[in-house]
């Protein structure tokens, strides 16, 4: 009577509990693609086995067994007993994945023998550009024990998060919503049949400004030095049409599963594979800093007509400070400076404006501080002041410092972004911010054309016009004009024809 009748609702609640599992589903990641639609990162099939711990009994004689079965080395059976003495005991811990068709029989086909043991058949991350598109995406890894927030998702096996690039970015957004399994099992826990099936919401596609023809070719034309980077831009709207570094890494290799010695080369490598250095490369900037002096002297109000003497150096105390040409460039103007890029005309103005003007005038070009692209890890450069050496160095400025500056060395340290966006900005006057991602949405509203989505607009800088034709005039004599020091750099296809500055 009392168990039919007086508690028969809470002991029906528990057989049902008992009788019925609820499993979440890992829901597909978000695709992301080019701004043509390429896909870039995107699933493909993966087989796992899985292994539940309080179905299994003795996890040591499980695992001994599955071995046999499958390659499993000492690090893999030592990683499943950490986790499955961490995890809760209905939790799937995850043995092996990427498993052949082959191993996947051998263990179905034993399945009797091996208590606890499942295989699962899920989706890992693929990226069909690898080795160019590396440091724009990052990659996925599996989740760290850190990386816990109490998200049951986090806790399914196989499952995936970003650990760099603009997978880490906009990880949350790529992930999307776990579906549910109604599983019906048996006393022993045994799997009788799924009563029920909804699948997760795939998480949203996202669009990128790279364009991935270029991105590769840009990829290549670097294969050839020992170390560097590159920026493509688009300066009306700030479009990131290119962003490459090399030596570049296979993020496949991380989704996958590094092992030490993978791990070691890359970290112990000293050209820094890993390191993004299109945006956290930090470098003297050279000759390509003294548009931004051009521009802070233009404001100060000097002549761009009067005309400089170098003789090939210049004396400051007791310090002589060189030009690049020996023997000196004779009189040079604003324009010649710039076209034959004249270390003395620099060290000549830049004295008279002051490095305090200079780094406020660096500053309006995105010289100096962290520009905003969709990346985790920029770095914001070095433009220094008076102020800022008092305050870092405990030392005052000197006037030589000054000079050095001029010609974008010392204390001046910029990315190959920031130069890009500070190129754009010359070339549009407008304050261009460079952008990464076009947009994030779910797959079903992505328009045709991904081309077309808004462009931001971007408010004019407030410097005169006349001062913008000065440099824009220069930096095409660098280029066009026979005696400029990128002559040979030319392009010559009428309508094609290229601005520019080099720096060392």
């Amino acid at each position: 009577y009392y168990l039919q009748l007086v508690a028969a609702a809470r002991y029906k609640t528990l057989a049902e509990d008992n009788r019925i599992n609820l499993r979440l589903l890992p829901p597909p990641r978000g695709r992301i693609l080019d701004r043509f639609g390429l896909p870039l990162a995107s699933n493909r099939q993966n087989f796992r086995v899985v292994l539940v711990r309080e179905h299994a009994g003795d996890v040591e004689k499980v695992l001994a067994d599955l071995s046999r079965l499958i390659r499993l080395n000492e690090h893999d059976m030592k990683r499943v007993l950490r986790e499955v003495s961490r995890k809760r005991g209905f939790v799937p811990v995850t043995v092996r994945e990427n498993l052949s068709w082959d191993e996947v029989s051998r263990v179905e086909v034993n399945g009797q023998d091996l208590p606890g043991v499942t295989i699962e058949m899920g989706q890992i991350r693929d990226y069909p550009y690898a080795d160019s598109m590396s440091h724009v995406l990052g990659y996925v890894a599996a989740v760290a024990e850190r990386d816990l927030t109490g998200d049951p998702l986090l806790e399914l096996p196989g499952f995936r998060i970003g650990k760099n690039g603009i997978e880490q970015k906009y990880d949350l957004s790529l992930r999307g919503q776990a579906g549910t399994s109604q599983i019906e099992v048996n006393a022993y826990g045994r799997v009788i049949r799924e009563l029920n099936r909804e699948e997760g919401k795939p998480g949203n596609e996202l669009v990128l400004t790279v364009d991935g023809g270029l991105q590769t070719f840009v990829h290549q034309r670097l294969m050839s030095e020992q170390s560097a980077a590159a920026v493509v831009m688009d300066i009306e709207n700030g479009d990131v049409l290119a962003l490459a570094s090399v030596p570049s890494f296979d993020p496949n290799a991380f989704n996958i599963g590094l092992t030490h010695k993978q791990w070691n080369d890359l970290i112990n490598d000293p050209l820094h594979p890993l390191t993004n250095k299109a945006i956290a490369g930090l470098y003297a900037p050279g000759s390509t800093f003294k548009m931004v002096v051009a521009l802070a002297a233009l404001k100060a109000g000097i002549n761009p007509n009067q005309k400089v003497f170098c003789p090939g150096y210049v004396t400051l105390g007791r310090s002589r400070f060189h030009c690049w040409k020996r023997h000196g460039h004779g009189w040079v103007d604003m324009h010649e400076g710039i076209q034959h890029s004249c270390d003395v005309y620099f060290y000549d103005i830049s004295r008279k404006v002051g490095i305090d003007n200079i780094a406020a005038m660096a500053n309006r070009f995105g010289l100096g501080e962290r520009v905003g692209i969709d990346l985790n890890g920029e770095k914001g450069g070095g433009i220094p002041t008076r102020d800022w050496k008092l305050a870092n160095i405990g030392e005052s400025w000197q006037g030589g410092e000054t000079l050095v500056a001029s010609i974008g060395q010392g204390f001046v340290l910029t990315t190959p972004l920031q130069l890009a966006t500070m190129v754009a900005r010359i070339a549009s006057g407008r304050e261009v911010v460079p952008r990464l991602t076009r947009g994030v949405r779910a797959e079903t509203e992505l328009p045709e054309d991904v081309a077309d989505l808004a462009a931001p607009d971007f408010a004019p800088l407030d410097i005169p016009p006349a001062h913008f034709k000065v440099i824009r005039d220069a930096m095409d004599a660098v280029s066009n004009h026979p005696r400029g020091t990128a002559y040979r750099a030319r392009i010559e296809e009428e309508g094609m024809e290229l601005a520019g500055k080099t720096g060392t």
